[in-house]
């Protein structure tokens, strides 16, 4: 089953785990942090435990 990371933008458990395969490292994690920094970070509407 594919759980769902990120609610601001969507990413899954499968997604890391193929951009993991692809780069060698999650370049989903630091677009994350970079977006977050930018205040682009809705973590605490979107997702359904506020977090």
């Amino acid at each position: 089953m594919t759980k769902k990371i990120c609610y601001c933008f969507g990413y899954t458990t499968a997604d890391i785990e193929q951009d993991l395969l692809t780069h060698g490292e999650s370049r989903i994690l630091a677009t994350v942090i970079a977006s977050k920094k930018a205040g682009a970070c809705e973590c605490a509407t979107k997702n359904p435990k506020g977090r």
